[in-house]
């Protein structure tokens, strides 16, 4: 009933070819492999990396980035294969019928991957990206249980966590990428507010350092933390592991499922039992 979970503060800086992301990306692969995770969590747009490769009189733009896609999915493939570990390799920008999308990806040890886009986009990703906003939302079976994956803004609205616990899902993964400290705690207190309404997990984690020749991602704010329901076979805080603000390094913990189950029955509250069903949307209906 325990899925130990590591989740990856990105350090983005400029690099020069794709054999040195490649090398970045094994580093915290195998950090995380070492510490014995069967999960482990990149951020949001960490691939923008792959950008700084421009130089001044030829950067590299966002429209360039699903370029990378095929080079992309074999490493993380590949590192997932050889460690056995599932790999939520935070998001990566794909074209679809010449539109862009920002989508989460799932690397299964097997070799599958599977994909979930980002729902709800912000005004940066609109105005400056021209991205488009995700269709469909699925939870991933997996061998230790149901996940749902929700990219940054997805968590800051609480009816698609909703559905996802109604879906069967006990662990949310959020890569993050936020520039700044209003961001940073926009995300970052909802992932409590929707770990508390859920009983569930959140796992999340952002971006750091910065890309001095990629627009829009030259300011990175982030930390990684595993939050838990506030109850008391929990940490007080709900806070089970985080890392240090802004630093290059990658957390690890363990997730019992069992104490989940255990508050949703008799726990000092119980959030999600006690929904008011009468009076607003049961998902676990519409959903089950």
């Amino acid at each position: 009933m325990k899925i130990r979970v590591s989740a990856v503060q990105y350090k983005l800086q400029n690099i020069k070819s794709f054999e040195e992301f490649a090398k970045q990306c094994e580093h915290y692969v195998r950090t995380a492999q070492e510490f014995g995770a069967e999960f482990v969590l990149f951020p949001e747009f960490f691939t923008t990396q792959l950008l700084s490769m421009g130089d001044g009189q030829n950067p590299l733009t966002i429209n360039e980035l699903p370029g990378f896609t095929e080079q992309y999915q074999t490493l993380f493939r590949t590192f997932a294969v050889q460690t056995g570990m599932h790999i939520i390799g935070g998001t990566h920008v794909i074209r679809r019928d010449d539109k862009l999308f920002n989508v989460a990806h799932l690397f299964y040890p097997d070799g599958r991957i599977e994909e979930q886009a980002k729902l709800h986009i912000t005004p940066t990703e609109v105005e400056e990206w021209n991205m488009e906003k995700g269709d469909s939302f699925r939870i991933f079976e997996t061998d230790k249980g149901k996940i749902a994956i929700l990219t940054c803004y997805d968590i800051e609205f609480p009816e698609i966590v909703r559905m996802a616990k109604a879906k069967g899902a006990d662990v949310i993964f959020c890569p993050s990428c936020t520039d700044d400290r209003h961001g940073f705690h926009r995300v970052r207190y909802t992932c409590h507010a929707r770990a508390i309404e859920n009983q569930v997990y959140v796992v999340v984690t952002g971006t750091v350092g910065s890309l001095t020749n990629v627009d829009f991602m030259r300011a990175n704010f982030g930390q990684a933390a595993i939050i838990t329901p506030n109850d008391i076979p929990f940490p007080p805080k709900g806070i089970m592991a985080e890392g240090e603000l802004n630093d290059d390094m990658i957390i690890t913990s363990d997730l019992d499922l069992s104490l989940l189950y255990e508050v949703r029955a008799k726990g000092s509250v119980t959030t999600w039992r006690d929904r008011r069903t009468d009076i607003y949307t049961d998902w676990e209906t519409i959903e089950g």
